[in-house]
């Protein structure tokens, strides 16, 4: 049976949007997902006239199509932008090096000059090596703490304005959810903000905040772009995938519930005289960080101790305990100069 776009441009639709359920066309649907994001971005001045931007880049689905749109809206709206795509290695054997191949054929293609910074040279481990350490329970801990923080680090060595990622709607829907069940209240907060980390070093922002899943992996299938399309090999034991298992059943029962969630995660403010964690700086990265010694940094102490599991949880108890050794170690070095 022929369906007609709904736009009534004329045109065979070939497509049910899931956002809307709208049957359309091809070109229609290209331009209802540009223009949607074309929105975000101006209607919250996320970007900026002659910022450079860093698009991070992994080789999956969500970032080749952001570095493709965006470098599309750039030249179409005339942002004043200059784009860089910016990736980050974490060292997992038959995923990410795979992966990084199609970042490299999108930087040809595209014509946005590349960077690669890989956990090895900046920490010293690969997630392999970590994996074997700690197992597959709290794996993915490391590497998101880890990779936020490389994305930082990276954007800062290529003296970037932004940093701009490709999490979607589906992301952040699961992220309120996480965060709800975590009773985590700080990061419930932030989460569903379009820009975040303004009040740190480096901004970062989510032109596809309220893009679903299933209409990046349509753009991306219309438009034949090139993407590295498996997931990764420690993915199924992450905690993110309960949330995600959920979100994916509500969004059959009703397709407006993932953003339904996102509206409800924004709407969420936390009670007068309830103190919040502050952003700082860290004292031993310098990065930015809500504790005197950041996550990553004692993640990787822990690693570099034999002692991989010292900070996982949300206790602060691994904290504590390593200024404790820090300060105990600076009065014996104290002790020892005086001595001499």
């Amino acid at each position: 049976m022929v369906v007609n776009c709904s736009t009534g441009c004329g045109k065979t639709a070939v497509l049910k949007r899931p956002k809307t359920n709208d049957a359309l066309c091809k070109n229609c649907f290209f331009w209802a997902f540009e223009t949607e994001v074309h929105h975000t971005i101006t209607a919250t001045k996320m970007l900026h006239r002659g910022q450079l931007v860093a698009v991070a880049a992994s080789g999956g689905k969500d970032s080749t199509v952001l570095a493709y749109v965006l470098k599309l809206l750039n030249e179409k709206y005339d942002y004043g932008l200059r784009l860089v795509l910016l990736s980050i290695d974490e060292g997992i054997t038959g995923y990410r090096d795979d992966s990084l191949e199609s970042v490299k054929r999108n930087e040809e293609e595209y014509g946005i000059p590349l960077t690669i910074l890989s956990y090895k040279e900046l920490y010293g481990w690969t997630m392999d090596e970590i994996v074997k350490q700690i197992g597959r329970k709290n794996n993915c801990t490391f590497c998101g703490v880890f990779r936020r923080q490389a994305l930082d680090r990276g954007a800062a060595l290529l003296k970037c304005d932004v940093v701009v990622t490709g999490h979607n709607a589906d992301d952040v829907a699961e992220t309120v959810i996480m965060n709800l069940l975590r009773g985590d209240v700080a990061r419930l907060q932030r989460c569903t903000s379009h820009i975040t980390g303004s009040d740190g070093t480096l901004p970062r922002v989510k032109p596809f905040k309220y893009a679903y899943e299933k209409e990046i992996v349509l753009y991306a299938y219309f438009k034949k772009l090139d993407y590295f399309a498996t997931e990764c090999i420690y993915a199924p034991d992450a905690y993110r995938g309960y949330a995600r298992a959920l979100v994916k059943d509500m969004e059959a029962l009703r397709s407006s519930a993932i953003i339904d969630v996102i509206h409800a995660g924004e709407q969420l403010a936390v009670k007068s005289g309830v103190k919040l964690p502050s952003q700082g700086k860290c004292t031993s990265c310098g990065y930015v960080s809500s504790n005197v010694i950041c996550k990553a940094c004692v993640l990787l102490e822990g690693l570099n101790r034999g002692r991989p599991k010292l900070a996982i949880g949300k206790s602060n108890k691994a904290l504590a305990e390593l200024l404790s050794e820090r300060l105990n170690d600076a009065v014996s070095l104290t002790n020892t100069q005086e001595q001499f």
